[in-house]
């Protein structure tokens, strides 16, 4: 990642907010190659499944969806496959780089775990037999842009053993920005030293999924050069 490319990730994340109804602008078809190139580049390198599937209503056509306020979602990402252990937190780490990369193309995005059909999700993505989807998210130009979340103080999210480093809190101020499910920031970062940083996650539905959204948002905000992660 170039630091112009990381400038804009950074300006995207301090951007992006959850929307739920979208207009009915289509996505520009040069948009959609460069979104579904990134897709596939990213389902390489993280082994799980990774798909852009644009003008299909019905995934988000049914009670759930209408119950959760989305309308007019007709294009969105899928998520699944790969061994469960390591997966979800592959599909969140991948999933938010893709996120910010639509807020910084001028679309809105959402994180979808259960108000989606995610059986319909996965056929229209073409995945394989006997592969479900995990999660989606919901992609296109929204009605507004959302509204940002009150979250945890630094303080309740961040520590460690000592001065902590400017680029400790620049990934920490980055990572309280991720979303999470229902918003509830179930997670720790640790300064140990040395500059190691651990990453814990507590105790929540979708917990894995999240530590991988905070993860990506703190090495961009920290800069993946200054630490390395450990457990």
């Amino acid at each position: 990642m170039t630091e112009e490319e990381r400038r804009i990730l950074l300006l995207a994340a301090e951007n992006r907010h959850s929307v739920r109804a979208f207009t009915q602008q289509k996505i520009p078809k040069e948009v959609v190659s460069i979104l579904k190139e990134n897709a596939e580049k990213y389902e390489a390198e993280s082994g799980v499944l990774i798909r852009f599937v644009t003008e299909e209503a019905e995934a988000f056509g049914g009670f759930m969806a209408h119950y959760g306020k989305f309308s007019n979602v007709r294009n969105y990402f899928v998520f699944g496959g790969g061994e469960k252990e390591s997966r979800n937190e592959k599909i969140g780490y991948y999933g938010e780089l893709l996120a910010l990369q639509a807020q910084a193309a001028g679309l809105n995005t959402c994180w979808v775990a259960l108000t989606a059909s995610k059986k319909t999700a996965a056929s229209a993505a073409g995945f394989p037999k006997g592969s479900k989807a995990v999660c989606v998210m919901a992609v296109g130009y929204g009605k507004t842009q959302g509204i940002p979340h009150k979250g945890k103080p630094l303080e309740k999210i961040c520590g460690g053993k000592g001065p902590l480093p400017d680029w400790f809190m620049r990934g920490a101020e980055c990572a309280a920005l991720a979303p999470t499910a229902l918003n509830q920031q179930k997670f720790y970062l640790e300064y140990l030293g040395e500059d190691a940083v651990a990453l814990k996650k507590g105790r929540g539905f979708y917990t894995d999924i999240d530590l991988g959204i905070v993860r990506f948002h703190f090495e961009l905000g920290a800069g993946k050069e200054n630490f390395h992660w450990k457990k």
